[in-house]
């Protein structure tokens, strides 16, 4: 899957809340509606059974491809985790990136 973050500066008068925001992309290069809507509660799974392991102010987006359709949910679950612990490491050096992974 692919990744895109980028570390936000919370602004509590903007009404911004201070933590991560995690946004998921199934464009429908990814199949039908009903394998797409399957992806994404796949990936809001995961991301939800890691999210503590993102603790800094970034926006992040993850681009997931149609080979977590089928994919065993352990193996998403460590890639979700393991681009949380690679952005985790990254944002502190003030920088926006982007990352692909398998």
């Amino acid at each position: 899957m692919t990744y895109f973050f980028a570390e936000r500066l919370a602004n509590p008068l903007a009404g911004q809340r201070p933590g991560p925001r995690v946004g998921l992309t199934a464009g429908r290069v990814l199949g039908k509606a009903v394998d797409r809507n399957r992806i994404k509660r796949r990936m809001r799974e995961a991301v939800r059974l890691n999210l503590a392991l993102l603790t800094r102010d970034v926006d992040l987006v993850l681009h997931p491809r149609r080979t977590v359709l089928t994919a065993e949910f352990a193996g998403l679950q460590s890639e979700v985790s393991r681009i949380f612990a690679t952005v985790e490491k990254s944002a502190g050096k003030g920088k926006k990136d982007e990352g692909r992974n398998a």
